[in-house]
């Protein structure tokens, strides 16, 4: 069984990851008061968590983090992503100008001399081929200011990005709703020794009313509740679920159960929900017969074969 100080390795990069991370896109859209954001990060953080990952366009968010954990740098590993166009920023997306300017401002912002990860954030495919947004993302790692460059995304794109020499992390949609990623993206990752991050791992709470969600999630959590319901899953077909803890604690553990995967992030500004993730996590994977069965859902409900990954 894993624990809450399980390492995974997080592809080539030489860094090892704890099973979840701390997804700071809530903190951000929903301007968490920075008290809360505080208690949350320090309480994972402590608990063994040690992988956070933010981005540019999450308003507030790389300023909550580096003004609440900045002391803390060196406990985790520091993910971000660049590339689309911020308020504060006089560039247009996806230029170097951009990319080399939202490196430095992330540096500032997060209070760190050096960002882990740098990840392109969900450009289409035309634009990642162009290769002048990664291409500055490669002379910011050459300047000392980024250790690692990685793309954000799903479907084609993804797994066209994966192949890329300079590319060592990708960040990919996986869950029970979400599966095709795990058919196109994670065999390349495993091929080309990239790390995996895996964003949205519980499916946006499929199993709740999309009106109760967050407006930020609220078009994901429609097509993921939409999915659910046809997938015709009942919570008492698997035998390991914990009846407490409901579908998001086996959601989390089908996520984490898949080869190659490094870790999944999280985002909530809630302390005891960040806790429960960490101790779902460290309960390990599924029974194969239960991965067989969520995988055979996905499979066969009507319409899934046009399901692809929601970037």
């Amino acid at each position: 069984m894993a624990t809450l100080t399980e390492r995974r390795r997080f592809g080539r990069t030489g860094l090892m990851v704890s099973p979840v991370g701390f997804g700071g896109a809530p903190i951000g859209f929903l301007e968490t008061e920075r008290e809360r954001v505080g208690r949350t990060l320090n309480t994972l953080l402590d608990e063994g968590m040690n992988l956070i990952d933010t981005a540019a366009m999450y308003r507030g968010s790389e300023a909550l983090i580096g003004e609440t954990v900045g002391s803390r740098r060196d406990e985790f590993v520091l993910v971000t992503k660049c590339g689309t166009e911020v308020p504060d920023l006089a560039h247009k997306a996806w230029t170097p100008e951009l990319v080399s300017a939202t490196v430095d401002r992330a540096l500032r912002t997060l209070k760190t001399d050096r960002l882990d990860v740098m990840l392109l954030h969900s450009c289409d495919l035309e634009t990642f081929r162009k290769g002048e947004a990664l291409g500055a993302l490669i002379e910011a790692k050459r300047a000392g200011k980024v250790r690692h460059v990685g793309y954000s995304g799903d479907n084609e794109t993804a797994g066209e990005a994966a192949q890329h020499p300079e590319i060592e992390v990708i960040q990919t949609s996986l869950n029970i709703c979400d599966q095709r990623n795990a058919s196109f993206v994670l065999p390349v990752c495993r091929a080309h020794d990239v790390g995996v991050m895996v964003k949205r791992p519980i499916a946006n709470a499929a199993w709740k009313r999309p009106e109760d969600q967050p407006g930020m999630y609220r078009n994901y959590a429609e097509e993921y509740h939409r999915r659910f319901g046809v997938m015709g899953l009942r919570l008492e077909d698997f035998p390991e679920a914990d009846r407490g803890a409901g579908w998001g604690e086996l959601a989390l553990r089908f996520t984490l159960g898949h080869e190659g995967v490094s870790t999944a992030i999280i985002g909530t500004t809630n302390p005891d929900n960040a806790l429960a993730n960490l101790r779902a996590a460290a309960k390990g994977a599924l029974s194969p017969a239960s991965m067989a069965r969520l995988r055979e859902a996905f499979e066969s409900a009507p319409g899934s074969s046009g399901w692809t990954g929601q970037t």
